[in-house]
């Protein structure tokens, strides 16, 4: 279950709500931390479907790293509906480099555990996932 590289276990909670998000679109948003005293990647808040992307990023802490999903919503260029499953590693330059470096070895291990990602980003500030960004790689 854990990483060798890190020693970082995957609560099943952080699966669960995933497949939610995938499957029955439950959540706009998931963000993930790591929970360093139990040594596993743990729920740390969940967006319901009618929160916007502003809510989603000002809920992630300023010098902390966390590991997060956001279900975008857009319209394509022929007028259809479509949504992309981003995982966003969120890793801000005020952050701890222990904390950095802990996050970054974990990420491949914790995104093998969530099926049915359809687009990565890594942000060291707001200006790299803002939504200019994320609607630019939905496309």
């Amino acid at each position: 279950m854990a990483n060798a590289a890190s020693g970082m276990a995957v609560h099943d909670d952080c699966k669960l709500k995933f497949l939610e998000l995938k499957a029955k679109r439950t959540y706009r948003f998931i963000v993930f931390k790591i929970e360093e005293k139990l040594k596993q990647v743990i729920v740390e808040k969940l967006g319901d479907p009618t929160q916007s992307y502003e809510d989603f990023t000002s809920s992630l802490p300023e010098n902390e790293c966390r590991y997060c999903i956001f279900d975008y919503d857009f319209v394509t260029a022929e007028n259809c509906q479509k949504s992309k499953i981003f995982f966003i590693a969120w890793s801000p330059d005020t952050a701890r480099v222990r904390s950095k470096m802990l996050y970054a070895s974990s990420k491949d291990r914790f995104k093998r555990e969530l099926d049915g990602i359809q687009v990565e980003l890594q942000a060291t500030d707001p200006t790299e996932m803002a939504l200019d960004v994320i609607r630019g790689r939905a496309n």
